[in-house]
């Protein structure tokens, strides 16, 4: 059990607020795990949490056992914007966590090819990020988060800025990746056909007493079609739920 969240709060002592309430989670190694929710019910603040980015107000966060207090090389965080040094080219920007973390450059050499190649950009390796169309980018942030080899990728609404073929294709991306790799990843997300795509288990977050309205397991085999009637009968449900404040 890598990540455990015990009684979470989250209170914003400008407003007074409660952005996150009685979060109680246990996420399991290797799991794929997408929260949603309406806008205000808390799911960036969860991640932020996660991250180290913020503190909970009450409760704990641990992460195999140990407390987090603080940002750590064990969380890699990636946002909607991705990111990326227009000073550096392609593979410069995919080796720069390496290279803040001390790893030797020819591992860095070979880890920064592993992940071009697995996101199919190995040929533009030695582009700049100018260059790239915004789907492109979002893959080189991905591939640059990816050689961290962390225990936890958070990411939140990674593909929301971009157009529906680009976060298709990018999502099926995603999952292929995360079949090969098993990483254990945290994916905030406003789509539920997203949510019900890439999951092991959606959460549900809303405003109420406790943040977390619903947890659904989706027992779907991989990969998915989004038009299978099971798929629409997941996102009905899901989508029945976040509705339900509305």
């Amino acid at each position: 059990m890598p990540l455990l969240l015990k009684n979470v709060t989250k209170t914003f002592h400008d407003s007074g607020q409660d952005a996150v309430r009685n979060v109680d989670l246990e996420i399991e190694d290797g799991e794929f795990v997408c929260v949603v929710g309406k806008s205000g019910c808390g799911k960036s603040t969860l991640l932020n949490l996660i991250a180290g980015l913020e503190k909970p107000t009450a409760g704990e966060i641990l992460l195999d056992g140990v407390p987090i207090t603080g940002p750590g090389a064990d969380r890699v965080v990636m946002f909607q914007e991705h990111a990326l040094f227009p000073w550096l080219n392609v593979i410069q920007n995919v080796k720069f966590g390496m290279e803040i973390a001390g790893v030797p450059k020819q591992e860095q050499e070979e880890k920064a090819l592993k992940y071009l190649r697995l996101m199919q950009l190995e040929e533009y390796r030695d582009y700049a990020v100018h260059q790239l169309s915004g789907g492109m980018r979002q893959r080189v942030a991905l591939a640059r988060a990816l050689t961290l080899d962390s225990k936890i990728l958070l990411m939140d609404e990674p593909f929301s800025a971009l157009d529906k073929q680009t976060s298709n294709r990018l999502r099926a991306e995603l999952q292929d990746i995360w079949m090969k790799t098993r990483r254990t990843i945290f994916f905030i997300t406003h789509s539920v056909e997203e949510a019900v795509y890439l999951a092991d288990r959606v959460i549900v977050l809303s405003t109420g007493t406790d943040s977390v309205q619903d947890i659904v397991p989706v027992e779907l085999e991989r990969p998915r079609h989004v038009y299978d009637d099971a798929f629409v009968d997941y996102r009905r449900r899901i989508l029945n739920e976040v509705q339900k404040e509305l």
